[in-house]
């Protein structure tokens, strides 16, 4: 597999699989729902822009087109009221007409004298020659019908077109017809609409790319967002392998948008997904070394404690043969040696389980200074070969508040650390130091030092130094316990045990929070040092 293919998801580089066909006969509105948010909205804004734009220009017309018909009629009743008087002054006679050319009626105005049941009896219309020219039958009966109450209505004269006419009683007289053509306020209307309607489509073509352009920059941060959620979906987060998930950008989680406030809430989110996968993380690993430390635990436990047990099988399976090759005498004194070894091995595990378990240990006030010089002469009298030296550096007692056969067995154990892992002759000093919030045990000796790969872990369970710092012999060597238990010791009674090691030189140091001072120190004064050879 190619690297940069590496840990990406396998479905990520399946083909696009099409979307699923619509069904027929599915809404428009069921099919509009199915596109992205900006083809929504744009279509949204666009229908409102085309319904504005609609409402304005029918009512732009609308009005324009009463104020002409308006304007016509006007002129139509001013026509009629000319007609009629020039009926009343003009010669009798039912087709006599001439009374347009000397009323100067304009071009196309119709006249017409009208019977007593409506009907045209003489009709003429101005013609753009200036002169008169008679209606036909087919135009007058397109004009009859009307009756003589000046009320206005609109009539198709054939060849002539639309007009608006008007018919008025003659008092006495035949009533006379006036109508003026509608050509000039419908063409003045159909213009408007034309103009009204390229000006709407120009202005919603210009408004829609422009509303496209915006609702595409505005929802750049939306986008980015979908995508960063999309990206983090795809990472392998039911492994808990990911480290590092990707984040929206900073310029899209400002908390005044709706979309910087879901990119902030992303982030949060990716956050919380990125401590719990840590946190899983950090619990499988330490899963992963607490089993590995049992493991390891159990199998060096089981080492220490079949070497006793075989030495004692062999010395018992021997005193049972009745051989003469092995006095019973010294095979009972290493049965009984091996099993102190045993039981020794037993209780220090005991110690640790019970120090894991969290549970209490004695409290009392403990004088560190007479503890640790208990221990030195122990230590002394278990092994002379070494030059032990006590140092006291007190301004005040060392009292601490603890379990004092515990407090006794770390210092033991690191005294007794000292002698097995340092030759002949070398110098140890063990001192005690105080202050008002801490007491401080130290001891350094002048051995080889500690490997700097084994320092570490100086302090894990069944840990043994190698040959700089080897066991001086199979009798005097340790179960490799001895620092764990006293670290385990050192912790229960809130305090800390640190190394430092160089060739030449290690010092163990223990820092436990310092008791109560309940009564005076005697005989104060500076500090004393006191350095024997115990």
């Amino acid at each position: 597999m190619s690297p940069r293919f590496r840990g990406r998801s396998l479905t990520a580089r399946q083909p696009r699989t099409p979307p699923p066909a619509r069904p027929r006969g599915q809404s428009w509105w069921a099919r509009l729902r199915g596109r992205s948010l900006r083809t929504r909205l744009l279509v949204f804004i666009c229908a409102a822009l085309v319904v504005v734009c609609t409402a304005m220009a029918l009512t732009t017309i609308f009005a324009q087109r009463a104020y002409l018909l308006g304007n016509l009629d006007q002129r139509v009743s001013d026509a009629a009221s000319r007609s009629q008087g020039g009926v009343r002054i003009g010669p009798s006679g039912d087709t006599d007409l001439g009374f347009l050319n000397e009323q100067g009626q304009p071009i196309g105005t119709v006249a017409a004298r009208l019977g007593d049941d409506g009907q045209v009896l003489a009709a003429k219309v101005v013609s753009r020659a200036g002169g008169l020219e008679t209606l036909t039958a087919a135009q007058r009966a397109a004009l009859s019908g009307i009756e003589a109450d000046g009320s206005l209505h609109t009539r198709t004269v054939p060849g002539l077109g639309t007009y608006r006419v008007t018919a008025l009683d003659g008092g006495g007289e035949q009533a006379v017809m006036t109508g003026l053509p509608m050509d000039d306020v419908q063409d003045m209307i159909r213009g408007l609409v034309v103009v009204e309607a390229v000006v709407a489509a120009a202005g919603l073509t210009v408004a829609g790319c422009v509303c496209a352009v915006v609702i595409r920059r505005q929802l750049r941060p939306l986008g980015r967002v979908a995508a960063t959620a999309v990206e983090v979906s795809r990472s392998p987060l039911g492994h808990g392998e990911v480290t590092a998930l990707i984040r929206v950008p900073e310029r899209d989680t400002d908390p005044g948008s709706e979309a910087g406030q879901v990119g902030a809430a992303l982030n949060r989110m990716i956050d919380h997904v990125e401590t719990s996968l840590a946190e899983r993380q950090r619990s499988e690993e330490e899963m992963r070394r607490s089993e590995e430390r049992m493991r390891r635990f159990l199998a060096d436990a089981s080492h220490e404690l079949r070497t006793p047990l075989a030495s004692i099988a062999g010395y018992a399976e021997l005193m049972n043969r009745g051989t003469q090759k092995i006095e019973p005498t010294m095979a009972w004194r290493r049965v009984s040696a091996e099993s102190a070894r045993m039981t020794g091995l037993v209780e220090d595990l005991l110690l640790l389980a019970r120090l894991d378990e969290g549970r209490p240990l004695q409290s009392a006030e403990v004088d560190l200074a007479a503890l640790v010089a208990e221990a030195v002469w122990d230590a002394r009298a278990a092994g002379d070969s070494h030059n032990w030296q006590l140092a006291l550096l007190l301004d005040s007692p060392a009292l601490v508040v603890g379990d004092e056969a515990r407090l006794h067995q770390v210092v033991a154990n690191l005294l007794a650390n000292a002698r097995v892992h340092t030759p002949v002759g070398t110098t140890v000093v063990a001192s005690v130091e105080a202050t008002d919030t801490h007491c401080t045990i130290r001891v350094r000796d002048g051995g080889p030092g500690i490997p700097p790969s084994l320092l570490p872990r100086v302090f894990e369970r069944f840990t043994r130094a190698d040959a700089s710092r080897s066991r001086m012999s199979a009798e005097n060597g340790g179960s490799g316990l001895g620092l764990a238990i006293a670290a385990a010791i050192t912790t229960a009674h809130d305090g800390t045990i640190r190394v430092e090691s160089t060739p030449g030189r290690t010092e163990f140091t223990i820092e436990l929070p310092s008791a109560e001072v309940l009564t005076p120190a005697a005989g104060a004064g500076g500090k004393t040092a006191v350095s024997p050879r115990v």
